[in-house]
């Protein structure tokens, strides 16, 4: 069964989740991307600094974006990782500054789309701006969700309802897959250390309910409720 899983976990798409996918029309949003200027980065290239002042949106075209704010000590936090057809840095669009930063994690090809571009094509397609309207309260949701997480939840609790957030169903009974999400990537989601994770991965795989490999992790059946 293990194998099998592993096999439609290589054949799976990248999965965004569904609260952070852009609700635009595609045809509208190619449209305002097409009226940006494309420009291509490589891995690990920061385009958003927190703290900056800026008024362009990044509309990624392919690749992948992580968003994260980052403390004195270097330590970081991750609020959300973004994939084709999903745009950033709509929240400096009143004037203030960057609310976090965005780094690229594989080479990307982003439209930058200033201020002035998408004010002229609200114009013309002001049901657009129902979309930015939406992706800023999705995005206040998350941070009220991630702040009664931080309070609420201790460090597993935080790390189950992670993976079962990310978890895709893979066909085969009670089995379900987390792509692309390293010990470390963990453990800036959720707020603590890498190690902490190791562990709590490790007592789980040894509890039979994960399956740890390359490409991913496989959920085998429902995490407990406490560890």
């Amino acid at each position: 069964m293990i194998a099998t899983a592993w096999f439609k976990l290589r054949r799976t798409k990248d999965r965004v989740p569904e609260s952070e996918k852009s609700h635009a029309p595609a045809t509208l949003l190619d449209q305002l991307a097409r009226a940006g200027t494309e420009r291509r980065f490589a891995r690990n290239v920061v385009l958003i600094q927190e703290g900056d002042r800026g008024d362009a949106i990044y509309i990624v075209r392919s690749g992948r974006i992580k968003a994260y704010v980052e403390s004195s000590a270097g330590r970081e936090f991750v609020l959300g990782i973004y994939g084709a057809n999903e745009y950033v840095g709509e929240m400096s669009l009143d004037g203030g500054p960057r609310s976090a930063s965005v780094i690229t994690m594989e080479p990307t090809i982003c439209s930058v789309v200033s201020r002035e571009v998408l004010t002229a094509f609200i114009q013309q397609h002001p049901e657009f701006a129902f979309d930015l309207l939406g992706r800023v309260i999705r995005k206040a949701r998350m941070a009220t969700e991630s702040v009664r997480s931080l309070a609420l939840l201790d460090v597993y609790g935080r790390i189950a309802r992670l993976l079962q957030s990310e978890a895709t169903a893979t066909g085969e009974s009670n089995v379900a897959m987390v792509e692309r999400l390293s010990h470390q990537e963990i453990a800036n989601r959720v707020g603590c250390s890498r190690e902490m994770v190791s562990r709590i991965i490790k007592d789980l795989t040894i509890g039979g309910y994960l399956a740890v490999g390359k490409t991913g992790i496989a959920l085998l059946r429902q995490l407990p409720p406490a560890w």
